[in-house]
């Protein structure tokens, strides 16, 4: 019986992974493939690491709470503080701020869930990748490196697989997308654990020294243009 679970779960993951490719990296097929991971091996394994890390625990089941900022706030910081710069981004692509799919905060997993997705864009901000598919994958190349959330460790061995079968031309600006993101990974401190909210106003190159981000991607091909923060 459990075998059979878990070619069930094995199989709804992989039918969302191939909605996701079919649908271009439709947001909603994006959150399918993400909640068709919450109850697996792979995120057990995740929210272990998440323990392991220091105020991980405190974080977790303090239920630090999704982010939900008011653009309005966000918008009159100083320029280049964090929260003016990812306002900017938004505001610069027409992002919806609460794109982001609700979900009951019911479990460990469900948490970290929301407490990702809410965060996505910030991630962009302080780590300089841009919004092109290859600064998509170098940003979560970050957390897929430092917690191992299972639905981008998918989606980026799919947009690898993908290229290098389809699209090899632009495999190798991926690739190097990728691996900028898992040095940053390596090197810096867990973006998940960031109180965000706590220093809106605090200028991205602080975040950045706080945090060890010492090679953004801005500068890259697959950065973040026009340059934020």
């Amino acid at each position: 019986m459990a075998l059979v679970i878990q070619l069930k779960s094995t199989l709804a993951n992989l039918v969302a992974l191939v909605s996701v490719a079919r649908s271009g990296g439709d947001l909603k097929a994006i959150a399918d493939l993400v909640d068709s991971m919450i109850a697996t091996p792979q995120m057990a394994d995740c929210l272990r690491r998440c323990r392991e890390q220091a105020d991980g625990p405190a974080l977790i089941d303090g239920r630090y709470p999704p982010l939900q900022p008011k653009m309005s706030f966000l918008t009159a910081l100083p320029e280049g503080s964090l929260g003016r710069s990812y306002a900017e981004l938004l505001l610069s692509r027409g992002y919806d701020p609460e794109f982001f799919r609700p979900r009951v905060l019911s479990s460990d997993a469900h948490w970290l869930t929301q407490r990702i997705a809410t965060t996505h864009d910030i991630h962009h901000v302080v780590s300089g990748f841009g919004t092109t598919p290859e600064g998509e994958s170098g940003v979560l190349a970050i957390t897929a490196t430092q917690i191992g959330f299972p639905a981008y460790v998918m989606l980026n061995n799919a947009a690898q697989v993908s290229r290098f079968r389809f699209k090899t031309a632009t495999y190798a600006l991926m690739s190097r997308a990728i691996a900028h993101g898992a040095a940053i990974g390596f090197s810096a401190q867990p973006l998940w654990l960031a109180r965000w909210e706590e220093g809106w106003e605090r200028p991205v190159s602080q975040w950045r020294q706080q945090l060890g981000i010492t090679t953004p991607a801005n500068g890259e091909a697959y950065g973040l243009q026009p340059w934020f923060g």
